[in-house]
């Protein structure tokens, strides 16, 4: 690859997974250790730059060209709506943003007062609700939002699922299925046209390179 690449990937479980899939297009070695400290690492060969950066912060990173490409799962994109190009469903980190709500607890939405959802998704799940017909009140919480119905914080949360067993860990139940999240690929728009034979060279690899079905 003659035009060098900054590539934005989302640490934690989809690294390594992402990883996987770049060594199988060809753009990293085999035996390419990645030490878990450094926040960048270089891949001269190939002529990439990688940044490993929080999964909300790969879009960020995309849009304003710090890095020209990046990996992001689905739920992050929707949340953001940030302008980037999304050319590709790499078919990977497969799981579900759901609605979840106490076992046993009354389904019904409150008829004098708003439905209060705690979330980390709160523009997607504020539109969701809203699509429904069904006034919210937003908590947005960073972590551990199934602790919110235990607690009486909340009477749903929103969060992303992919067994079900936290769910199921803290007495909750799935009501509702909001949509699909997977990894996607996603571009800076003037890195598109500026280094336009990189992208569409990466595009294509990675689209060969990918699981022939989703996977978790």
């Amino acid at each position: 690859m003659s035009e060098p690449v900054t590539i934005a990937l989302s640490k934690g479980k989809l690294l390594n997974p992402t990883l996987v899939l770049f060594r199988n297009a060809g753009y990293l070695s085999s035996d390419l250790s990645l030490d878990d400290r450094k926040l960048v690492f270089e891949v001269p060969e190939a002529g990439l730059s990688f940044l490993i950066v929080r999964p909300v912060d790969v879009p960020t990173y995309v849009e304003y060209g710090a890095a020209d490409v990046g990996v992001a799962g689905k739920d992050v994109l929707l949340e953001q709506e940030l302008d980037v190009h999304e050319p590709l469903d790499l078919r990977i980190g497969w799981c579900r943003i759901a609605v979840a709500a106490l076992r046993g607890a009354d389904q019904r939405p409150r008829l004098s007062s708003k439905l209060r959802v705690a979330t980390k998704y709160p523009n997607l799940t504020e539109w969701y609700f809203n699509q429904q017909g069904t006034p919210v009140e937003i908590i947005k919480l960073y972590g551990s939002v199934e602790l919110a119905p235990v607690v009486g914080l909340a009477d749903r949360v929103v969060d992303l699922v992919s067994s079900g067993q936290t769910l199921k860990a803290n007495n909750l139940r799935e009501t509702e299925t909001i949509a699909e999240s997977t990894a996607r690929l996603i571009v800076n728009r003037a890195s598109l046209k500026m280094k336009h034979q990189a992208m569409t060279t990466m595009i294509h690899r990675l689209r060969k390179s990918r699981p022939k079905t989703v996977r978790a």
